[in-house]
């Protein structure tokens, strides 16, 4: 099966944005992802970039501020593993009107915190929730020996630091549809979820009404 990734479907949409900045480090991805994006008739709009999204995210900033008082923004934050760091999702916010689409990194999370938890240094799981919070979550989970349930708790401490940029009508955890989880088509595994942080309710309309589809347009049961 061959499907649009995230930057050609963003070129398709019915309205299209006007301007695009679509960002990765791999080099072979961004020539590849240029030349796909060439056959669009909105091509002049693309902007794309090679590298690091925590450093490239201030020239990003920059750009969007020069036209903030009109604009409206929306960021997908998609990582490939747990290379995003809490500040860059903190820039994106200091921009008034920035909706944000998250990976959250279920399935590389439950691989690292173990680790994580045992190094006294920086860690990326620390980058990528801003402090070290999340250790004292992990601990008591792990105190008291279960398995399951240490992500609710740790996406609820995510969204109370986004409540704290300004984001205040981040989704409860008790309404339908809030953080759709993609597995792994062959085992089953969750490998992440979609956080959607608005600045407006208007933006949760939309994420409600999309999140309820699937990638064939049927509407899913969660």
């Amino acid at each position: 099966m061959i499907l649009i990734g995230s930057p050609l479907l963003a070129l398709t949409t019915r309205y299209p944005f006007t301007r695009y900045f679509f960002v990765d480090n791999s080099k072979e991805n961004t020539n590849a992802l240029k030349q796909r994006c060439a056959a669009s008739p909105i091509n002049d709009r693309v902007d794309i970039r090679t590298g690091d999204c925590n450093e490239l995210v201030n020239d990003i900033v920059s750009y969007i501020r020069t036209d903030e008082r009109h604009s409206l923004n929306l960021a997908f934050l998609d990582p490939e593993g747990m290379e995003l760091q809490w500040e860059t999702v903190a820039k994106l916010a200091t921009v008034r009107r920035m909706d944000l689409i998250i990976n959250y990194p279920q399935g590389g999370l439950t691989r690292s915190m173990l680790q994580a938890f045992e190094k006294e240094s920086q860690t990326a799981v620390d980058n990528f929730f801003g402090d070290r919070e999340w250790r004292k979550i992990y601990q008591d989970w792990r105190n008291k020996g279960k398995r399951f349930g240490i992500h609710r708790q740790l996406i609820d401490l995510y969204k109370g630091k986004l409540q704290a940029l300004g984001y205040k009508e981040v989704l409860q955890d008790d309404q339908v549809g809030d953080e759709p989880l993609i597995r792994n088509a062959r085992r089953r595994a969750p490998l992440y979820r979609l956080l959607f942080a608005s600045k407006h309710p208007l933006g949760y309309d939309f994420w409600q009404k999309v999140t309820r589809k699937d990638i064939y347009g049927q509407r899913s049961l969660f």
